[in-house]
């Protein structure tokens, strides 16, 4: 059996929030999925609100500090990501975003991805499709056919979740788990800074 890493990045402001609360859905049912697929899993998530100041250092600075660099670090080793956002003003949020944009341009080169998208109105569900799709198409990311987004209304099923919702969420992680359990593990990223094996005391003699 083979051990899986999924990466869950919530951009979820509020705690609770249902942008957590579908990524958490989202997570369940592709760690059974993989496991119906004879894989194993472990989960990585990581929410966005812990780091909004981190971000905001990386953008002005370039560098990410030592709790970004885990959640970069997460993200870019990991062999398959669900990324969920709460939609506001018809795109994804700003904290979302942001994330992304300090990601290294090749970190989601070919990494499946499973889209999720959180808000107060059904009005906002093409937002998957014109906001965040294109987003994960221009990192060249393989995103699942399914996009999952739930409205307030959709968590009043039984069990907490509409029944088509919870079809959805069924159908999108059986097409990542699809994805991630026909590829090599993904390789943890190396920080070339981590471990220099330039011994700066020489260069500082001029040997």
């Amino acid at each position: 059996m083979t051990t899986r890493t999924l990466a869950v990045v919530s951009a979820g402001l509020s705690n609770p929030s249902s942008t957590r609360l579908l990524a958490d859905r989202l997570t369940a049912a592709t760690v059974a999925a993989l496991r119906a697929r004879g894989d194993d899993a472990t989960v990585e998530v990581v929410e966005l609100r812990a780091h909004a100041r981190d971000l905001a250092d990386n953008l002005v600075t370039g560098f990410p500090n030592e709790s970004l660099r885990g959640a970069v670090d997460t993200v870019s080793g990991a062999d398959g990501l669900i990324a969920v956002s709460p939609i506001f003003s018809a795109s994804f949020s700003g904290l979302f975003k942001t994330f992304f944009d300090v990601l290294d341009k090749e970190a989601l080169v070919g990494k499946p991805v499973l889209l999720g998208a959180t808000a107060g109105t059904a009005r906002h569900s093409l937002a998957l499709e014109h906001a965040m799709r294109p987003l994960f198409a221009y990192l060249r990311a393989v995103t699942v056919p399914t996009g999952v987004f739930a409205a307030s209304e959709d968590w009043a099923g039984a069990g907490g979740v509409d029944r088509a919702l919870a079809d959805r969420i069924d159908r999108a992680a059986g097409e990542l788990a699809d994805l991630v359990s026909g590829r090599p593990a993904a390789a943890r990223p190396v920080d070339p800074f981590a471990d220099p094996t330039t011994d700066f005391g020489e260069l500082l003699r001029g040997s």
